[in-house]
């Protein structure tokens, strides 16, 4: 099992070396996320739960240790992260319905090709 809390250190440091390299990037990148915050419109734990279950639908493991976190420090418990992971694989699923449907068409102009 990976070493979650570790990692996130890990990850921490990488961007902060990045950040020395390409302070632009890294500017750029906290200007992103301050944009969301200034609506009000949502509270930052359920920011953080969103964010989390995009980091699952991503499969980025840099951007779940550190979005668990930042849910764990604004309170999050395990059953609302839990939904809303539930959340992030139903719209996998959905996703993987619809795009199903791509691949239907596409085997049917392949076959109306008429060849092999």
């Amino acid at each position: 099992m990976l070493d979650w809390n570790g990692y996130r250190k890990q990850v921490g440091a990488g961007v902060t070396e990045l950040a020395r390299l390409s302070p632009e990037t890294a500017r750029g990148y906290r200007m992103l996320g301050e944009a969301g915050q200034k609506t009000g419109h949502l509270d930052a734990r359920t920011r953080e739960l969103i964010s989390l279950a995009v980091a699952v639908t991503l499969r980025c493991d840099g951007c779940i240790t550190v979005h668990t976190d930042a849910a764990v420090k604004l309170g999050a418990s395990r059953e609302e992260i839990a939904e809303a992971l539930g959340v992030a694989v139903s719209v996998n699923a959905g996703a993987a319905l619809v795009f199903s449907t791509r691949a239907l068409d596409a085997y049917a102009a392949r076959v109306a090709e008429g060849q092999p």
